[in-house]
């Protein structure tokens, strides 16, 4: 990556936000949990992959993590603060792109102003996502694989130590799916922690270095990808990794 993005120094081996604890975490919408007894610890840097089918709580649980949702009950600290507390030192990065109406180049930046960061920055940061090209067309016009990619330079704009990210290549083409990945794993290369949704088991297989799997709000497994991916635990993981629906 270059130095625009990330001044070039030896890449984080770990941030101060970590670790990240969730204790007996609830949550409930329209009167249901959609996550209970949540307990998790998530330690140093690399990338989690937090898997599941719809409905287990993934989304839900990445907006706790980023402090856009307060639990009903339980905790949740990043080494010892509320999440809420350190909002603005990660970025969250959703499935549907949402971009200013302007150009490409003023959508970066915006975030840059609002940062406090030097504008200068913008090209870097376009060439960095391979939107660099298209910096004076209006961002309305981008492809759903350059929006996205538009998206992450954007959330890359704010220097996070942790990037969030809730299935970012949905229904993307395989060209840009991959595009995206080299992004993100450039990121992670850099030291930022990447906590990612995906139901794409191809991508979280080459993305993870380690799975949290969620059902019906509860974490059921938590272990390294290499462990997870040839020999998953519980009979829910394995009929999701088989494409059986899981209930």
């Amino acid at each position: 990556m270059r130095d625009l993005v990330f001044p070039d120094v030896v890449p984080r081996t770990e941030t101060d936000l970590m670790p990240l604890e969730l204790e007996g975490v609830r949550l409930c919408l329209d009167g249901k949990a959609v996550l209970d007894g949540v307990d998790l610890r998530l330690e140093g840097t690399g990338c989690t992959v937090i898997m599941g089918p719809n409905g287990a709580g993934k989304s839900q649980l990445l907006k706790l993590i980023h402090g856009l949702k307060a639990p009903d009950a339980g905790r949740i600290e990043w080494n010892g603060r509320a999440a809420a507390a350190v909002t603005a030192r990660q970025a969250l990065v959703f499935q549907k792109p949402v971009l200013l109406r302007r150009s490409v180049a003023a959508n970066v930046e915006f975030v840059l102003k609002a940062r406090g960061r030097d504008r200068g920055l913008r090209n870097g940061l376009l060439e960095h996502v391979g939107l660099l090209d298209k910096a004076r067309q209006p961002a309305r016009q981008l492809s759903g694989g350059e929006a996205q990619r538009l998206m992450l330079g954007r959330a890359l704009a704010t220097e996070p130590e942790v990037l969030l990210l809730d299935e970012p290549t949905a229904s993307l083409d395989p060209a840009s799916v991959l595009a995206i990945e080299r992004i993100i794993l450039r990121a992670r290369e850099r030291g930022v922690k990447v906590i990612l949704v995906t139901h794409d088991t191809g991508q979280a297989r080459r993305m993870a270095d380690e799975v949290v799997f969620l059902h019906r709000g509860r974490i059921l497994e938590h272990v390294p990808a290499d462990e997870f991916f040839p020999e998953p635990a519980t009979s829910e993981a394995r009929d999701y990794l088989n494409g059986r629906i899981v209930v």
